[in-house]
């Protein structure tokens, strides 16, 4: 994997994808400060351990979920090195047999693609149909790690910027507990 070592703050001066650009307008338009690492794609959790090691902050896990209907949908963020199983989360969601959504989904709700996602696509998901769902123990560490619209790049923000951010387009967050041996 080529990450480019440099560490930005901000944007990329030149254009991006029209979702990137986007969330990079939500982001200054907020105030929210952040740093920047420009890689080739990262679409594991593997590849996001090598690109940590420069941002300088842990990168979440984010999984993005449905219930069997394709129904409901919900966005975990978790940490990267802790292990997930649907049946502790969905207890706690109150509903049944989760799994992971589809490409197509994906797409629709918050226009990005498998390996991707981050809560910063929820401001493509205007209807409010993706439930934003953190689990405690990400809520720790000070900053918070995502993808700008496709993991190409990865962005660091502080805890409370990301929170922020989430709010302002209208997602409030349902904080769960998952445990960590399973």
């Amino acid at each position: 994997m080529n990450i480019d070592t440099t560490l930005y703050h901000g944007r990329p001066a030149e254009r991006r994808t029209v979702q990137e650009d986007t969330i990079y307008d939500k982001l200054e338009e907020l105030g929210i400060p952040f740093t920047r690492v420009d890689h080739d794609a990262a679409n594991t959790m593997e590849d996001c351990l090598l690109i940590e090691s420069h941002l300088g902050g842990k990168i979440c896990k984010n999984l993005f979920l449905c219930n069997r209907q394709e129904t409901a949908f919900y966005l975990l963020m978790m940490p990267g090195e802790k292990p997930f199983k649907t049946k502790y989360l969905s207890g706690q969601l109150g509903c049944s047999r989760l799994s992971f959504a589809n490409a197509g989904h994906m797409a629709e709700l918050l226009h990005t693609i498998p390996g991707s996602v981050s809560a910063l696509e929820l401001l493509f998901d205007a209807e409010g149909r993706v439930r934003l769902v953190i689990d405690r123990d990400l809520l720790q560490d000070e900053t918070i790690s995502g993808h700008p619209g496709f993991s190409t790049s990865t962005i660091c923000m502080s805890r409370d910027g990301m929170l922020r951010y989430v709010e302002a387009v209208g997602h409030s967050p349902t904080i769960v507990d998952l445990p960590v041996e399973q």
